[in-house]
């Protein structure tokens, strides 16, 4: 039992000294936003302030014209989640309750597409929005994030699907229900953890993704979002860190309070989904 308990405890000491290490970062960011800019260069990896300098937080929202670009980011993340929820929902309730011929080949090559990193594709992608007029528009961004995280939430949403036991459809249909009104009625709102959990994984990724922002945007900076608008303090000859900073913190507070928010619902989604 001693020796039991000493593991134990190394154990939870390495854990927590892990953790530390992974959190550090987001601690000196957090000081440094709060530094003045001779207090940055001098005080190195210290992430405590000798003064509180608030003003960095409404300076860097200012000159990066974070009220814009916050509003884009929040129309963007929001279509995403939306349209991402609505389709992989529908095709992983089809997909775990149903069977038609060649449905192993169709998942193999759906699964393919997830190891296909999104420069390969870009430039299709790219001639595809220019075809239908929706370049240099929320749109584009907001249909090719949407279209990135498909197969991954159908596959998490299949897999909670399959876990359901069987006999609350059969009790829908014996009380006269379809297919469409069982999903509908009875499934998508006892797959709430999992709505939460795939909602999760894709406001996170719309939310900090730099690339497909940047690209379909390009004829249209006003339509930039945070992640984008993070250079507005890198200049050519000098960079604004402690506004960088600020503007780091900025950014990353919205979507770490929707994860502590949500948090159990995405333990719970996973619980379910890896049960399978």
């Amino acid at each position: 039992m001693t020796r039991r308990r000493a593991v134990t405890a190394m154990t939870h000491v390495a854990l927590l000294v892990s953790g530390l290490a992974w959190l550090y970062p987001l601690f000196w960011a957090l000081g440094s936003s709060l530094k003045s800019d001779d207090d940055f260069f001098t005080d190195g990896l210290n992430p405590m302030p000798s003064h509180f300098l608030w003003a960095n937080y409404l300076n860097a929202w200012r000159e990066a014209s974070f009220s814009r670009y916050f509003m884009n980011t929040i129309l963007i993340t929001l279509g995403t989640v939306v349209i991402t929820l609505v389709v992989t929902s529908c095709a992983g309730y089809v997909l775990a309750r149903t069977r038609f011929p060649g449905r192993g080949f169709c998942l193999g090559l759906v699964s393919a597409t997830l190891f296909l990193p999104h420069g390969y594709t870009i430039i299709p992608v790219f001639d595809l929005m220019q075809r239908l007029h929706l370049l240099n528009s929320l749109w584009s961004v907001i249909i090719v994030q949407a279209s990135g995280g498909v197969v991954f939430g159908t596959f998490l949403f299949m897999g909670y699907f399959m876990a359901v036991d069987r006999e609350l459809e059969d009790a829908a249909q014996v009380d006269g229900a379809n297919f469409h009104q069982t999903f509908a009625r009875i499934m998508l709102p006892l797959s709430g953890p999992m709505l939460a959990t795939v909602g999760l994984f894709t406001a996170i990724t719309a939310w900090n993704s730099f690339f497909i922002p940047l690209v379909f945007t390009l004829g249209r900076p006003e339509l930039r979002t945070l992640a984008i608008g993070m250079y507005a303090f890198i200049g050519e000859n000098s960079t604004e860190w402690t506004l960088l900073c600020a503007g780091t913190v900025i950014t990353l507070a919205p979507i770490i309070l929707l994860f502590v928010l949500l948090q159990r619902f995405f333990v719970n989604g996973l619980a379910g989904a890896v049960k399978q």
